[in-house]
């Protein structure tokens, strides 16, 4: 995660850090702990827009803007509107998402899912994309601001 987080800072756009404090408050809104790489980013890095700083092909939200993926969506907090276990942390181009899916870790971490808009919250389309917060954001900083995860599949 250092070395990908020192490109972050090198070479793109990231926010100041979040505090410890800020870390707290947000896991006692959300009702979740941070995994570790999650954790390392907002330390290092409150949010960071990749590529461009006005229209990022990735804008990774600061802690206040993280919200479930169908509050964000489809405003409505209910199971029918999507699983509660998936969170929108970053906003992709075209208004599309990726979520992070707090129900289970592999290894300690979170998976990472892509948030086409359009099919969610069907689990085929909004797919795991990623098995960690560092794989994708590794895909991400080489990316050439392309959604990396859809060419893996042609």
């Amino acid at each position: 995660m250092a070395a990908l987080l020192e490109e972050l800072s090198r070479l793109h756009f990231p926010n100041p850090p979040a505090t410890p404090a800020d870390i707290d408050a947000f896991e006692q809104r959300v009702g979740w702990r941070l995994d570790p790489d999650l954790r390392a980013f907002y330390l290092h890095c409150d949010g960071a827009k990749l590529f461009e700083r006005v229209d990022p092909a990735f804008f990774f939200y600061p802690l206040a803007k993280i919200r479930r993926a169908r509050v964000v969506l489809l405003k409505d907090d209910t199971d029918k509107a999507g699983p509660a276990s998936w969170y929108a942390v970053c906003e992709v181009r075209d208004t599309n998402y990726i979520f992070v899916d707090v129900s289970h870790q592999s290894d300690g971490r979170y998976s990472i899912r892509d948030g086409y808009r359009e099919a969610f919250p069907d689990p085929s389309y909004n797919r795991q994309i990623a098995s960690s917060f560092s794989e994708f954001l590794s895909g991400a900083l080489r990316s050439n601001e392309e959604w990396f995860w859809l060419q893996e599949e042609e």
